[in-house]
């Protein structure tokens, strides 16, 4: 798996340091939805690994990072780019959705 996990302790110093733009997953391992956007990350990640970082953040075991960026619901997907939020989505998105909205950001 290409997917950086990030956690409480790392999660601002992945940010600010990435050179690309980081889309972050905030997760469980409980979440029905999260579990089917989670392959298609994946499946992202590979194909667009020279454009953007897939990330990952379970809200169970960091719960302070979730908390800060007001996370309520999950999926949460978060995309930073030059260590700032620039846009969030909240849910499970098909595949197509998903590069529609990366490509919008990433160009």
């Amino acid at each position: 798996m290409s997917t950086l996990k990030l956690t409480d302790v790392n999660f601002e110093d992945e940010i600010v340091a990435s050179q690309k733009p980081i889309l972050v997953d905030f997760w469980a391992e409980w979440c029905g939805p999260c579990k089917q956007i989670g392959p298609i990350l994946d499946e992202i990640s590979e194909e667009k690994k020279e454009d953007i970082i897939i990330a990952k953040v379970n809200i169970d075991e960091n719960p302070e990072t979730p908390s800060k960026y007001g996370v309520r619901g999950i999926p949460t997907l978060m995309m930073f780019n030059k260590g700032k939020l620039v846009d969030t989505k909240v849910g499970s998105l098909p595949k197509s959705a998903l590069n529609s909205w990366i490509d919008s950001i990433i160009s």
